[in-house]
């Protein structure tokens, strides 16, 4: 028998929100690249530790965003406050960002978290790495190289190496494109547990059924700006913008 997992049901157990740990606010954001506008004038605050996920069409500037908010890239105009700070190297400790594509180091699993786990200030790092390595379901790949992993065990990996961190703020950008079902299912469960334990999750998702089990709030964005922030039951039964409309239809947006 295949295995159900009911994320509503999980959702409908999760606290309700609270403050977050890391209040974000976003004032007047821009940004060009090679004088091509990709984000102009984002406003957004979010000010719980509510799961947020972020959807928009092909070139909405879902990932330049999530990059902006991470401060690895520098914006054009306009600023972002995590907790009354920009995102320095101090606040960049707190946080932690996985990509779509997974940047591995070349050494074995353990090894990999071993390093970021090396950035922490811990007595029993034993205990900690073999926790991380059954959360992620690669205990049994703990001595292989990383990069022969599968694209779904390396996601795995990169995700627990960002976890093991501890971050207040866990960014991801599509965490689960492309990958095998047990793999997108395993993440996911990671993803749900970091925010049970207070983590504000921030995550980009093309899939509007991934968004459907596990966003608390969608900000929707297109044409460079924010068309929508709204609690996740709302934007998808009841949207407000003819964008989020048509998006949600399947229709085309440019």
């Amino acid at each position: 028998m295949p295995e159900l997992i009911n994320f509503q049901s999980a959702k409908a157990a999760t606290a309700k929100p609270t403050a977050s740990p890391m209040p974000l606010t976003v004032r007047h954001l821009a940004f060009k690249s090679g004088g091509t506008p990709i984000l102009n004038g984002v406003d957004l605050s979010l000010q719980t530790d509510a799961l947020t996920v972020l959807m928009g069409p092909n070139g909405a500037g879902k990932s330049v965003f999530l990059r902006l908010l991470h401060g690895l890239l520098a914006p054009t105009f306009g600023e972002v406050l995590w907790s009354g700070d920009t995102p320095g190297k101090q606040v960049r400790k707190q946080q932690a960002l996985v990509f779509q594509k997974p940047v591995l180091l070349r050494r074995s699993v353990r090894a990999n978290l071993a390093f970021a786990l090396g950035l922490r200030k811990i007595s029993n790092r034993k205990a900690a790495l073999d926790e991380a390595l059954e959360a992620a379901g690669l205990t049994d790949f703990a001595h292989r190289p990383a990069r022969v992993l599968s694209g779904g065990e390396q996601q795995r990996l990169a995700l627990a190496r960002a976890l093991i961190l501890q971050p207040k703020v866990l960014m991801l950008d599509e965490p689960t494109a492309n990958l095998d079902p047990a793999s997108t299912l395993a993440i996911e469960r990671s993803i749900m547990h970091a925010r049970d334990r207070g983590v504000k999750v921030i995550m980009i998702t093309h899939d509007p059924h991934q968004a459907r089990r596990l966003a608390e709030e969608v900000v929707f964005l297109h044409a460079g700006k924010v068309a929508e922030h709204t609690p996740a039951e709302t934007f998808f039964d009841h949207p407000s913008s003819n964008a989020a409309r048509a998006y949600l239809a399947g229709d085309i947006l440019i």
